[in-house]
């Protein structure tokens, strides 16, 4: 097997792993909407949506064979990671400034309107506001934890390839 082969096969287990951990956010902020009965507001949905595509192309550049595909896969799970920057960064200025609405009125027949909240409305269907003040976790509201790991992963996906793939020359 070829240092190359072995190399990128470190990005594919990196790949797997961040599928594995967006997945089990979902799972975490699905077990506080039911059984802490903590409402999700659009902009939870949206950064559901993020993670969730960020698990499926994560999961799919685990799949390539060629470092070009790879790549493409690895750019798309960044460029879903600061969408989800975005969204959080917005959510956690919404919890900061009550005063400014989430755009409840606004966002939820957009978010409701999406495929997901047909198909699997429990996990992603609006039932809260954004400024609805639920208890900390160590210290940090869920939308500050979502912005944490949302910028985490924009920082080391791309941290981590460049040292993979420097090793490589």
């Amino acid at each position: 097997m070829s240092d190359e082969t072995m190399r990128l096969g470190r990005e594919r287990r990196y790949l797997v792993l961040l599928g594995i951990i967006c997945l089990a956010l979902i799972g975490g902020a699905l077990y506080m909407q039911v059984v802490l009965e903590e409402a999700p507001c659009p902009l939870c949905i949206l950064q559901r949506y993020a993670l969730l595509l960020i698990a499926i192309f994560a999961f799919i550049g685990a799949a390539m064979r060629t470092r070009r595909s790879l790549t493409v896969f690895e750019v798309l799970v960044v460029i879903c990671a600061l969408g989800g920057v975005a969204v959080a960064g917005h959510h956690v200025y919404t919890q900061f400034y009550p005063a400014v609405s989430c755009g409840v009125d606004v966002l939820q027949p957009i978010v409701d309107g999406l495929p997901l909240a047909k198909i699997f409305p429990l996990g992603f269907q609006v039932d809260g506001f954004c400024d609805t003040p639920y208890p900390p976790i160590l210290g940090l509201s869920l939308a500050q934890w979502a912005l944490a790991s949302f910028v985490l992963v924009v920082i080391l996906v791309p941290l981590l390839v460049s040292r993979n793939r420097k090793a490589l020359r």
